[in-house]
């Protein structure tokens, strides 16, 4: 029976919710190796909805993280209320700016900024019982912010120096690395790629996502 994976996504587009091509890079490997898989999402309020023509945001337009998350998962997705580490060997957070403005306010307020406390608590709740998670991205701010002063694990988000510095000041090691590669903490069981993060190329986000997760999915 193949390892049991929570995915956790921020909702459906890259300005405002999850990166698709993230998401469905995530989703895709972790079916060629055999996972069983299931989404989760927060059932709120995004910050805002860009309009990702015009890159702009859509003025009182509003939409739900969890309905917008739903689109990626195909309808197989539940509140995030309902995930329990217990039922999984493994934790994903794909990227995008969903995970800066709906899985935490780090977008609006940086290194001093607050994760939801039920991502909090998933993540705190895995990193307690010694299972692997996978942060892709922009997502390993949030594991800095609930890790870091405690735990102090080493991430990459790739080269970016302003961003670095924030995983830094919230406890975390960062390592530069690029698009096509990952970094491994192996005390705190967690992996980390840059993707979109200092990546262009489709093929290459797939390349270090598929790296991420394979060695998740090892850990596990």
């Amino acid at each position: 029976m193949g390892k049991r994976v929570a995915v956790v996504l921020s909702g459906c587009g890259y300005l405002d919710g999850a990166e698709i091509y993230e998401s469905v890079s995530v989703l895709l490997a972790l079916d060629l190796e055999g996972a069983q898989v299931q989404c989760f999402a927060p059932d709120k309020a995004q910050m805002h909805v860009v309009h990702h023509g015009t890159q702009t945001p859509v003025q009182g337009e509003t939409r739900n993280v969890l309905t917008e998350a739903s689109r990626l998962a195909r309808g197989q997705i539940k509140a995030i209320e309902e995930a329990r580490m217990e039922d999984f060997d493994a934790l994903v957070f794909p990227g995008g700016y969903g995970v800066a403005k709906n899985l935490c306010d780090y977008a609006v307020k940086g290194s001093d900024c607050t994760v939801d406390p039920r991502v909090d608590a998933l993540i705190k709740a895995a990193h307690g019982a010694k299972k692997p998670i996978c942060a892709i991205c922009i997502a390993p701010v949030l594991i800095a912010k609930s890790l870091g002063l405690a735990h102090h694990p080493t991430l990459t988000i790739g080269s970016d120096a302003g961003t670095a510095a924030d995983i830094e000041k919230m406890g975390g090691k960062h390592v530069n690395a690029p698009v096509t590669e990952i970094v491994v903490d192996e005390q705190n069981r967690v992996v980390t790629t840059p993707a979109y993060m200092c990546g262009q190329r489709i093929g290459d986000v797939w390349l270090g996502v598929k790296k991420a997760v394979e060695k998740t999915l090892s850990m596990a």
